[in-house]
């Protein structure tokens, strides 16, 4: 027995002293982390340095061995940037890779590495770099899309389009404020996003497994170097603690839904029954049958990745519902569905910021469309109001000169003053001027309205948030 455990060590095991057996392979495929967890190895390696550091300062690990720690650890980021770092399954996950080459490099001095510290701090410190690195990452992302629509906004802040409710036209808006709604959506998600890091840039290290130490060591001088922004208070908590990457996936969520919003409406405005935008054919596909058809492919994709970020959202709920503390072999999985949320939110907005750049609003079709459905209905309705009507009776007046005009095809803006004035005899010729798209436009001076000054105004208040 005493020999297998011996071979076990040889291997590479940081645990097996206590092990009458080696693992079973089977075992060892199965709880193996390396292969998806091994995207954290430079912050790994940046933990490891901070913590080494911290020791030698607190007497705890002399100097030489620290310049042999910084020695090999340095060569170990090296052979991974250069992709030359052999990982193994043997190794389970990592920190073991990582710690098993150092080892190989200082000898003596890297088994001193992990004095004061266990994997659960450990994981719980690099998971958090990452993290906060990758939330930058992503701030970035949507920086870029918001600057597309703001571009775009700038560039059609008083083009006419109808605006829906229930998917039916309902007032005359600008296609520079309807971009900028998506704008508004993506400063909050940009909002949420710097709330949320305060709460990842958090330092775990120093509560080991979930005690803390007795050794005397200073976490303070490892959050400095590490640049985070406090200390973890409970050792219990810090190493079980998950709710920041349960917050960022709820984050993430909500970006997928602005952005399959977004795809929706992109790719019913596509489509030849609506013709508002033309997508550049970079961003679209064709059919393998049909060779008129242009499909809107990033759009669509969009749309379906945003159900897969949903479900991740869920799988961290259910992954930490039922934990007792502190410490359980489930986090291992959190990195997955992390890992993919991260990926997909950064493709996502890296795909949509250029082919909202290129998007191509077609004015004529927009405009016809707007002049469907008898959009400056409730302009006619204000327009009685100004005259002294109440609004509720103005409302009624209003809804039965649109039965009128459905009746016989007939917009109200078309509507002779004659038939106009038989439904109230306040309406004067002046009419004509409100019940026009431009006129509606340019009445909705309130702060946030679609009058094209309101639109501009808003367009530089999100300039002077993301200079």
């Amino acid at each position: 027995m005493a020999a297998s455990a011996s071979r076990q060590r040889k291997k590479g095991k940081t645990w097996s002293g206590r092990f009458a057996e080696p693992v079973d392979a089977l075992v060892q495929r199965f709880t193996a982390s390396v292969w998806f967890d091994k995207r954290l190895a430079l912050h790994d390696i940046a933990g490891s340095l901070a913590h080494a550091r911290m020791l030698a300062a607190c007497g705890v690990i002399g100097r030489p061995d620290l310049k042999a720690i910084e020695s090999a650890l340095a060569r170990v980021r090296a052979e991974i940037r250069a992709g030359k770092f052999a990982w193994s399954v043997e190794n389970e996950d990592v920190h073991g890779n990582i710690e098993r080459r150092l080892i190989e490099l200082a000898g003596d001095a890297g088994k001193r590495l992990h004095t004061a510290r266990s994997r659960n701090d450990q994981v719980a410190t690099d998971v958090r770099l990452w993290l906060r690195d990758e939330i930058d990452e992503i701030v970035g992302h949507l920086d870029a899309l918001e600057q597309a629509l703001l571009a775009q906004a700038s560039r059609h802040a008083a083009l006419v389009m109808p605006g829906f409710t229930h998917l039916q036209v309902a007032q005359p808006v600008t296609f520079g404020h309807h971009l900028l709604a998506y704008a508004a959506m993506f400063e909050r998600d940009r909002a949420r996003l710097a709330d949320c890091r305060g709460r990842v840039n958090v330092l775990p290290l120093g509560a080991a497994a979930l005690a803390g130490t007795t050794f005397p060591i200073d976490r303070a001088q490892v959050a400095r170097e590490l640049g985070f922004e406090r200390i973890a208070a409970n050792s219990l908590d810090a190493v079980s603690d998950r709710d920041f990457a349960i917050e960022f996936a709820a984050c993430a969520a909500l970006i997928m839904v602005h952005l399959s919003r977004f795809a929706e409406e992109l790719i019913l405005w596509m489509s030849p029954r609506y013709g508002f935008v033309r997508i550049p054919d970079r961003f679209c596909t064709g059919s393998s049958i049909m060779p008129q058809k242009k499909n809107p492919d990033v759009p669509e994709l969009v749309r379906g990745k945003s159900g897969r970020v949903f479900g991740h959202l869920m799988a961290l709920l259910a992954l930490m519902k039922g934990q007792p503390l502190a410490y359980n072999k489930d986090n291992q999985e959190d990195k997955e569905p992390l890992f993919d949320t991260v990926d997909t939110v950064k493709d996502s907005l890296r795909a949509f910021a250029p082919l909202v750049a290129g998007l191509q609003p077609q004015a004529k079709a927009m405009r016809a469309a707007a002049l469907e459905g008898h959009a400056t209905a409730t302009d006619l309705a204000d327009y009685l109001v100004k005259k002294g009507l109440p609004f509720r009776d103005a409302h009624e007046v209003v809804a039965q000169a649109v039965k009128f005009g459905l009746a016989r095809g007939i917009d109200l803006a078309d509507l002779p003053l004659e038939t106009l004035q038989g439904f109230n005899a306040a309406i004067e010729d002046d009419v004509y001027a409100v019940l026009s798209l431009r006129g509606s436009l340019d009445a909705r001076q309130v702060q946030g309205g679609t009058a094209p000054e309101r639109v501009r105004e808003q367009i530089a208040a999100h300039k002077a948030r993301l200079a």
